[in-house]
């Protein structure tokens, strides 16, 4: 264990990897939850028209507040572990939310205390409580349907690794310089496909709703995700300054190897 851990490439590995997976999972989690981001930010609520459908704002899913960060975390890992190490991290993540969902319909199955099912326990905790069944509360927080499952759990995948293979490719293209472009451009393409693969799934295949509806919601889920990918990039340079500074030369060894050049 001292062996594994004395290696500075192996610890950071780590780190990246404990921190991508745990922001994906409580991405997933807290996805249940639709906010309004304009009341959020104290503005009144905009009122688009898209693909026919009236009345949109931006109503998101409380996950988009750290998709923007998985991508993120991806194109930095993806710099110095390469096309293998996103791969496992992705793999291992869509496998951890895949468990995680089956405890909760496993936990969703088990038969209530009384006490904890009523009001009165609650209540006595807080006398402004209004939760009248608190089971339900559980059942409706934890309880996704499954075509939202297999639409995340999809979209997720596709994106990872098409973010993988465009930041691959701009730097074969560009060199070392212009991380910015690589970053960025990989994140734009690939989350234009996942906003619109998890829709997709869950909403026009599992609940028949509209084809337009479901492309008018995931391109305001893309004006919201591209202005994120923009505003977050100066966070790239900061983290290959941070990692460079930790690993010395043996992050030109990494990347090298993460382009597969030797």
């Amino acid at each position: 264990m001292k062996a594994v851990l004395s290696s500075k490439s192996t610890i950071l590995f780590i780190i990246l990897g404990g921190f991508f997976i745990a922001n994906t999972l409580i991405a997933e989690f807290i996805g249940i939850k639709i906010f309004s981001l304009e009341e959020t930010l104290g503005f009144e609520s905009f009122s688009w028209t898209i693909f026919g459908v009236k009345d949109l704002g931006f109503n998101l899913t409380a996950g988009v507040l750290l998709w923007p960060v998985v991508f993120v975390m991806t194109d930095i890992i993806n710099e110095y572990y390469g096309k293998c190490g996103v791969k496992l991290l992705s793999y291992l993540a869509a496998g951890l939310i895949l468990y995680a969902f089956i405890m909760f319909f496993l936990a969703i199955g088990l038969s209530p205390n009384e006490w904890w099912k009523s009001s009165s326990g609650v209540v006595e905790a807080d006398p402004n409580a209004s939760l009248s069944n608190m089971d339900l509360a559980f059942r409706k927080i934890f309880g996704q349907g499954n075509w939202i499952i297999m639409g995340s759990l999809v979209a997720f995948l596709v994106g990872q690794f098409l973010d993988v293979s465009v930041f691959q490719w701009i730097k074969r293209k560009t060199g070392e310089n212009k991380i910015w472009l690589r970053a960025t451009g990989s994140t734009l393409i690939s989350q234009f496909v996942d906003s619109f693969v998890v829709l997709i799934i869950a909403f026009y295949i599992g609940a028949d709703w509209e084809l337009g509806r479901v492309l008018a919601i995931g391109m305001m889920n893309y004006f919201y995700k591209f202005f994120m990918a923009v505003i977050l990039t100066p966070l790239i340079y900061l983290g290959h300054y941070l990692i460079e500074l930790y690993l010395g030369e043996e992050a030109e060894i990494l990347k090298r190897h993460a382009l597969g050049k030797d």
